[in-house]
């Protein structure tokens, strides 16, 4: 077994001069610093609104399969929706949309919005929210396409 020197102390400031601060390299118990909870691939890591970017997406891939001309619409999320009466309009305080559509103009392709919170608010698990925002992408294709429901996705309403 060999002995290590320690390292010499810093010498002390002289009087008056201010003290640089020392650099953190470990926690008081020697332990080191803190790493992630955990690593970035697990579930744990994604927010919610990648998550819920993530529902929408599964739901979006399920329906281009059996109609792809949906191919060529946008679909985005909001957090929430605007005030009521404001651009969007149409709705009150009593009915928050969860989902909204825009036709397309313009050279802008056709566009459908869900809203992220009133869906959270609405939903309990993740299997609740991927089925409410599955029937809410259904309903806004259907009223994009001019068809019920039923017709953009067979098993809407039955899950």
């Amino acid at each position: 077994m060999t002995d290590t020197p320690l390292p010499p102390c810093p010498a002390e400031p002289p009087a008056g001069a201010a003290a640089e601060p020392r650099l953190r390299r470990r926690d008081r118990h020697g332990r080191g610093m803190r790493g992630p909870v955990a690593p970035p691939q697990v579930p744990l890591s994604a927010s919610r609104s990648e998550l819920f970017g993530d529902l929408v997406r599964d739901s979006v891939e399920r329906l281009e399969r059996r109609w792809p001309q949906l191919a060529d619409v946008e679909f985005l999320i909001g957090d929430v929706p605007g005030p009521p009466g404001g651009p969007d309009g149409g709705w009150n305080d009593e009915a928050v949309p969860l989902g909204a559509v825009s036709e397309s103009r313009e050279g802008r392709p056709a566009r459908i919005l869900v809203f992220r919170r009133p869906v959270e608010i609405r939903t309990k698990t993740r299997d609740e929210k991927a089925m409410l925002v599955h029937e809410i992408v259904v309903e806004q294709v259907a009223e994009l396409l001019g068809l019920s429901p039923e017709t953009v996705d067979p098993r809407y309403g039955q899950e």
